[in-house]
């Protein structure tokens, strides 16, 4: 019996609650350059963690580092005629370089690990600028000039040397194959 692998479909709710908490730590303002790296360095850390996203979002390598591509359209492109995003109830588009919490969503989709995850994940890194935020994702080693590779990744190599023993990154990976969509990568993500 051939079993496929389980594929995590994005959650546009989970991934507003989790966006709206960072933008809440930062004052309820911040760069979407800075938003989308917290965001993805969010997912990696849940995945090496749990063996699961937060966002429930892919990821695409782009000049400026990883990304989280759902919510980076979420951001960067108007809705289409007919539908009503949740991200656009609660957070606005960009002004300027900046998105902003207009509104805070009600906790229904995020555990207390998840919250607790995002508050660790924001004392850590969200001090730092966005060009920082650029540079640390430039070293982590699922990262490939997108110009040399295909832009979607497969998280796989956040288990690379050093990072954890074979025998769980083995687990992990079998655990990934359930949640990473395995679609071609799209052009309009480069």
């Amino acid at each position: 019996m051939i079993m496929k692998p389980m594929v995590l479909r994005f959650n546009e709710r989970r991934a507003t609650e989790a966006a709206a908490r960072f933008l809440k730590l930062r004052g309820n303002r911040m760069s979407y350059l800075k938003l989308i790296k917290l965001l993805y360095l969010l997912d990696r850390e849940a995945l090496l963690r749990w063996g699961r996203p937060v966002t429930t979002d892919r990821y695409f390598s782009m000049d400026n580092g990883p990304v989280v591509s759902r919510i980076y359209d979420l951001i960067r492109e108007e809705p289409a005629p007919g539908t009503d995003p949740v991200w656009h109830h609660y957070i606005s588009t960009p002004q300027g370089w900046e998105v902003v919490l207009i509104a805070e969503p009600e906790p229904a989709e995020l555990s207390r690990a998840e919250e607790g995850l995002i508050d660790e994940i924001y004392a850590k890194h969200g001090k730092m600028n966005r060009w920082d935020l650029v540079r640390l994702s430039h070293d982590l080693p699922e990262w490939q000039d997108p110009t040399e590779a295909l832009s979607q990744f497969n998280t796989g190599t956040f288990y690379g040397p050093g990072n954890k023993t074979r025998l769980r990154s083995r687990r992990w990976r079998l655990n990934w194959s359930r949640w990473q969509p395995l679609k071609q990568c799209s052009n309009r993500h480069r």
